[in-house]
């Protein structure tokens, strides 16, 4: 992205919160607050936002919460996500104060009934490309890469490795353009979702097929037309996807982000970000027993120092 465009757009920073929460939860020993409430993962995810606001100069910020543990998608395909499990009841009592403190330090939240993070993450960075913003999508989550731009408006961060993941990136890492992340992942699946892939068909044989056919209903099942196709044994290869094409076209229509959740609307002022509101963090973090976290806090609305 050249230096020109960045001065010209804004840049909207869309964080992925369950990625972070989880994270926090595995990565830490247990904590709790003076009145016993668990507080692990609060503790980690208000340490990771912190982190994130204070190192670089942010403009406009918004977080994204999966509603529950199950969306739409179980309707369509009742064991997707089944093998995660239900998530450890002291983990579950966080989700509400990872809001809190969220909402505390200035950035704002969205969550939707039926919706996951990623679904909201994917409306609003389409809304706010079409306000004239810059995108980066804050998350570790292979499957947000189909909603990398090719000119850069929308690109992903991983905060963890410190890597930024722009449409070569993506082809770099998975041998498809973006847009064809959701076939990719229905020719190989996703473990993570408990999405099955197709027999036989790993992640080198699948980029080739996309890159020789653009999408799953055009890979053909005869061989001879896999002639010049990057591959070893393109003829099993064909026949397994011909076999598997349905269950490939499921989990294809499984992995695709929704890019319109009806009723999510969203300004780009509504996401500016003016810093933490200081009657709502000393409070909190009192509560929880985080008193010395809030000399952290990179920017206040009132726009006094920190304490």
């Amino acid at each position: 992205m050249s230096r020109r465009r960045q001065h010209e757009r804004p840049q909207v920073h869309l964080i992925d919160g369950h990625v972070y929460l989880f994270r926090a939860y595995y990565a830490l020993p247990e904590m709790t607050a003076p009145d016993g409430t668990p507080i692990g993962a609060t503790y980690g995810f208000a340490n990771t936002l912190l982190k994130y606001l204070s190192g670089r100069a942010i403009s406009h910020v918004a977080l994204c919460f999966d509603w529950a543990m199950e969306s739409f998608r179980n309707e369509l395909f009742p064991l997707y996500k089944a093998t995660r499990g239900a998530p450890p009841d002291d983990l579950v009592l966080q989700f509400g104060l990872c809001g809190e403190v969220a909402r505390a330090l200035g950035v704002p939240v969205f969550e939707q009934k039926h919706y996951e993070a990623d679904d909201l993450i994917a409306t609003l960075a389409a809304e706010l490309v079409s306000q004239g913003a810059d995108v980066v999508v804050v998350t570790g989550d292979k499957d947000l890469a189909q909603l990398v731009r090719e000119d850069a408006s929308v690109v992903l961060y991983d905060l963890a490795r410190d890597a930024t993941l722009d449409a070569r990136g993506v082809r770099a890492k998975f041998g498809v353009d973006p847009e064809q992340i959701p076939d990719y992942l229905g020719l190989v699946g996703d473990a993570a979702d408990n999405l099955p892939g197709v027999p036989g068909v790993g992640p080198r044989s699948a980029s080739a097929a996309l890159q020789a056919f653009g999408v799953i209903e055009s890979i053909p099942a005869d061989p001879r037309a896999w002639v010049g196709v990057p591959v070893r044994g393109a003829a099993r290869i064909a026949r397994s996807i011909d076999c598997h094409r349905a269950q490939a076209l499921r989990v294809r229509a499984l992995a695709t982000v929704e890019r319109a959740v009806p009723g999510l609307r969203c300004r780009l002022e509504d996401l500016a970000y003016r810093g933490a509101h200081r009657d709502r963090v000393a409070p909190l973090f009192e509560r929880l027993g985080l008193r010395g976290i809030g000399a952290r806090v990179p920017r206040w609305q009132d726009g006094g120092a920190a304490p």
